[in-house]
């Protein structure tokens, strides 16, 4: 997206950048030097990042946490790697804080859902759901937790509804998305790494991409170095997978005008930056 579609950012429209899955501390590093000057090129009114793969791939732990939390992000998502890391969840639990895991888990899992906070005079809530399909957990039917979460008092209440759908299948995420049209205001993906061309606004006003893709290093197998995964492929056995700390990084993030009035997308555009070392 031009620098100038800032400057013609409707007057009536609430802006929010999301991230993809920040992926180890590759990724940790990448957003740290690109959050700020992203922030001053779109000028966004609120900020959203996937935080399921910040600690080494597997989930997110307190000292992470902390440099997450620098980010001074509006809501931090997650996905099937939330519970991961055992320290994290007294992180999880504490629901001061604005971080989410797929809502469509048992009631006794740790964490929230959903959360919301405001933006001037309009609220927002953000919801994690994670789908079904190709995971070898399954929680409940992502689309039935939609209909239960949409008429909850607080979610009814906010004007703008935006969806991190956590899944592997695009076409579950696909059917998602014409699933939640005109009911909730923007659906993106997240999960696969894989950033997609697809991003639109559905005929009913909700933004819409199937995975926004990975902050991580640029040169690897989805987020991480390409020795580990090629053993697994070449092999068939289960191999650990290592996160390099230098090289190219690349950004994937999406950009969402919404008009808090009606509750409708109205500009989605995905952003894709492949970092050099001389960039940064």
């Amino acid at each position: 997206m031009p620098k100038a579609a800032v400057k013609d950012k409707p007057a009536n429209t609430l802006r929010f950048l999301v991230f993809g899955d920040v992926v180890g501390r590759p990724g940790r590093e990448a957003l740290n030097y690109t959050l700020p000057l992203l922030r001053d090129e779109f000028q966004p009114d609120a900020v959203i990042i996937n935080i399921e793969n910040i600690a080494h791939g597997a989930g997110f732990s307190p000292e992470t946490w902390l440099e997450a939390k620098k980010w001074q992000a509006n809501v931090y998502t997650l996905g099937d790697h939330a519970w991961d890391n055992e320290a994290s969840i007294p992180l999880l639990e504490n629901k001061k804080l604005p971080i989410v895991r797929p809502a469509n888990y048992p009631g006794q899992v740790p964490g929230s859902g959903y959360y919301l906070f405001t933006l001037g005079a309009f609220e927002v809530a953000v919801i994690n759901l994670q789908g079904q399909v190709f995971f070898k957990n399954h929680p409940k039917n992502p689309f039935h937790a939609l209909d239960e979460l949409l008429v909850l008092p607080d979610i009814k209440r906010a004007n703008i509804v935006l969806i991190d759908f956590h899944a592997e299948a695009t076409s579950e995420a696909r059917g998602f998305g014409w699933y939640a049209d005109g009911r909730v205001s923007a659906v993106w993906g997240s999960h696969t790494h894989v950033p997609t061309a697809d991003e639109q606004i559905l005929a009913a006003g909700t933004g819409y991409i199937t995975d926004v893709g990975m902050v991580g290093n640029h040169n690897s197998i989805i987020g991480a170095d390409k020795a580990g995964p090629l053993k697994t492929f070449l092999n068939q056995t289960k191999e650990r997978f290592t996160y390099l700390d230098e090289g190219v990084y690349e950004i994937g993030a999406l950009l969402l005008d919404i008009d808090p009035k009606t509750g409708q997308t109205s500009r989605i555009a995905q952003i894709r930056k492949i970092m050099n070392d001389t960039d940064r």
